[in-house]
C-alpha cells in the first residue's frame, strides 16, 4: 500500500529526520553551523564561470537532523518557483549536504551530493578565525575548499574553490551571497 504525503510527513521521514536543535552531545563551542538553521535567498555570482550578468537566484535551507547530531541542507538553483521552466543543466543544482560532528577528530565530516550532475564531495569542516572552512576532495581527487565568509546573523558569502594542477592556485568554482529569509518575508 502506498503512503500518502501527509502520513509520510507526519509519521515518517520528516518526523524521524528533523530535530528541534543541537544534541547535548555536541558542545556549543564545537557548533560552528547551528546559526545557519533556517532558509536563505541566494544571489549566484559564480557557478563554474562568472554568472553575475545572468542574475541567477537560488535558495538554501538548513535544519538540525538525526536527533541533533547533524546539520543537513538543501541547495537549490534556480529556486523552486522557476524550476518547471528551467532547462539549463549546467546552471542547475538540487543537492544536499550532511554535516556530522565527529568528536574523534574534533571537526565536522561533510558530504555533498548533487544528483543533477553526479557531483559528490567529502570534506572536513571547522571554524578558522571568523570563517567556516571545509577542506576535502572532489570525487576525481582534486583538492577543494568551501568557505562561509563575511558571516552575519542574516547573511553570508559562500565560496567554493578547487586547487589547480599546479598545486598552488585556487580556482573559484562557485560564489553565492545569502540573505536570511525571515518569517514575515515571503519566498
Amino acid at each position: 500500500m502506498t503512503a500518502t504525503l501527509e502520513s509520510t510527513t507526519n509519521n515518517g521521514l520528516s518526523a524521524t529526520l528533523l530535530a528541534p536543535g543541537r544534541s547535548p552531545e555536541i558542545p556549543e563551542s564545537d557548533d560552528p553551523y547551528g546559526w545557519l538553521v533556517g532558509s536563505w535567498h541566494l544571489d549566484v555570482r559564480h557557478y563554474r564561470t562568472d554568472v553575475r550578468a545572468l542574475g541567477l537566484k537560488g535558495e538554501v535551507h538548513f535544519a538540525w537532523v538525526l536527533e541533533g547530531r547533524a546539520i543537513q541542507d538543501t541547495w537549490i538553483m534556480p529556486p523552486r518557483e522557476l524550476r518547471p521552466t528551467y532547462i539549463n543543466r549546467t546552471q542547475n543544482m538540487y543537492g544536499t549536504t550532511l554535516r556530522v560532528w565527529d568528536p574523534a577528530i574534533g571537526a565536522w565530516r561533510v558530504t555533498w551530493t548533487n544528483p543533477i550532475n553526479g557531483q559528490h564531495d567529502e570534506l572536513i569542516g571547522r571554524r578558522v578565525g571568523d570563517d567556516l572552512v571545509q577542506v576535502g576532495r572532489h570525487a576525481d581527487g582534486t583538492p577543494i575548499r568551501w568557505m562561509f565568509r563575511d558571516i552575519t546573523p542574516d547573511s553570508f558569502r559562500w565560496i567554493g574553490e578547487a586547487l589547480a594542477p599546479d598545486g598552488q592556485t585556487w580556482n573559484l568554482e562557485a560564489e553565492f551571497h545569502a540573505r536570511r529569509i525571515h518569517a514575515q518575508q515571503h519566498e
